[in-house]
């Protein structure tokens, strides 16, 4: 067999759509950044009202905490930093190391004795996470086939999903331990992303970004470039649908099992099955739906995306009309977790590998990423205030997000099955 080291999965030719072992390995251990990101994510989730009262922290330490860490603040200076550095230095450097400032911050978190060592594990598990999201997305979508690339990056959201299902059954299995549980959640963290990291050390470096390192400097684009044209529209499509998104997939994923516990709508074990059940139910949607037609054309992703919008700004307006009830909160998992895998990261990931030019693909989602995550930060610093006066502001705020992120994706750009040069010709002749 092919050592790993030497050999770089490639896109079939002819725009083909088979995936090789190896690329789906790749992406994988790619998608490996995804499962962390919002493993971590769901584990502070799961914890927080366990740290709330082991450390005495008010409800505005609460949303300090969750905002600066990997669903937030933390994470978007990672992917602003990260995502540039992936372009100038190469996808490798970036992904790979990145794991170890990951392990000892999850160290931090798992072993906190006071509220500096949780703060400061959680702000750097949210630079680690954040740097490596870019640089994997960008890795995927270079060697993917133009008529997998859906499938591929897919594959990457049923890993970010997968990793709250395995933190909420833990966290379940844990629960009669209290916070103790939590901890022992935090070292399961700590022990993936060793192994993730062992594993990648026999991955290379993308040949499509090799290539274009190698144009000469003139030839190159310029950051500056994505503030004008085709590259400012792809920026601020897909900025647009990741941040109004993400604001109600970061609080439902970092908010739900305390707003049903604090709110009196079940118990914490209640709580967590729940999350558990609506990330069960995103995989359940990437593989039966994402994966299987995100490639086949214009229309068949556009037609996801409306229907799933509608479910997902239905999951959250139904708490306007009817009582925060452990029924309708069921009708809000399912909706939500059905909704989002036709029309929620997923899309965002693939057509962020569409529309940027190879040496500007990982600045252009740490731009949106990051972004996204700093008004998630800043949003979530207000939620636990706001839940304890009820569920409808918060509902009301994130029907609305739902709502314009539905509009926004009904402009989105014909890219599917499309081989990344092939776009990247059409959109510079439109240029």
């Amino acid at each position: 067999m092919t050592s790993l080291q030497s050999t770089q999965p490639s896109a079939a030719p002819g725009g083909e759509g088979a995936v090789s072992r190896q690329q789906w390995k790749w992406t994988g251990l790619a998608g490996m950044a995804s499962y962390l990101d919002a493993g971590s994510i769901v584990a502070l989730s799961s914890g927080l009202a366990f740290f709330q009262d082991r450390f005495g922290l008010s409800q505005n330490g609460l949303g300090a905490l969750t905002a600066i860490g990997p669903n937030a603040i933390g994470a978007a200076i990672g992917a602003f930093i990260g995502g540039r550095l992936g372009d100038k230095l190469g996808r490798k450097r970036i992904y790979q190391y990145d794991l170890l400032v990951y392990a000892a911050a999850i160290l931090l978190i798992a072993f906190a004795v006071n509220p500096v060592m949780l703060f400061a594990g959680t702000f750097i598990v949210g630079l680690a996470v954040g740097a490596d999201v870019p640089t994997s997305l960008a890795l995927v979508g270079e060697f993917s086939p133009a008529k997998a690339r859906g499938k591929l990056l897919g594959l990457t959201q049923v890993t970010w999903s997968l990793g709250p299902v395995v933190v909420l059954l833990l966290a379940l299995a844990l629960s009669d331990l209290g916070l103790l549980g939590i901890r022992i959640v935090f070292l399961h963290l700590f022990v993936v992303s060793l192994v993730t990291y062992a594993m990648r050390r026999g991955m290379v470096e993308s040949a499509v970004w090799r290539t274009a390192a190698e144009a000469a400097p003139a030839a190159r684009p310029k950051v500056r470039d994505l503030l004008r044209g085709a590259h400012l529209r792809a920026l601020l499509f897909t900025g647009g649908i990741y941040l109004f998104w993400n604001l109600a997939a970061g609080t439902n994923g970092i908010f739900t099992p305390y707003m049903v516990k604090t709110l009196g709508a079940g118990s914490q074990a209640t709580s967590v099955a729940l999350s558990c059940a609506s990330f069960a139910l995103v995989i359940v949607g990437t593989v039966a739906f994402y994966m299987r037609y995100a490639d086949r054309g214009h229309r068949y992703r556009k037609a996801m995306w409306i229907a799933g919008s509608v479910m997902q700004v239905c999951a959250y307006g139904v708490f306007l009309v009817l009582p925060f009830t452990l029924p309708v909160i069921v009708f809000n998992v399912v909706l939500f977790g059905v909704g989002q895998a036709m029309a929620g990261e997923a899309v965002y990931k693939t057509i962020s590998q569409e529309v940027f030019p190879t040496m500007l693909r990982g600045t252009a989602q740490g731009i949106t990423f990051g972004t996204s995550r700093v008004v998630l930060g800043v949003w979530s610093f207000f939620v636990p205030a706001l839940a304890s006066t009820g569920i409808a502001p918060v509902a009301a705020f994130l029907t609305a997000s739902l709502l314009i992120c539905g509009v926004i994706g009904l402009f989105m750009p014909n890219t599917a099955g499309k081989s990344l040069e092939q776009v990247e010709a059409e959109r510079a002749a439109t240029a």
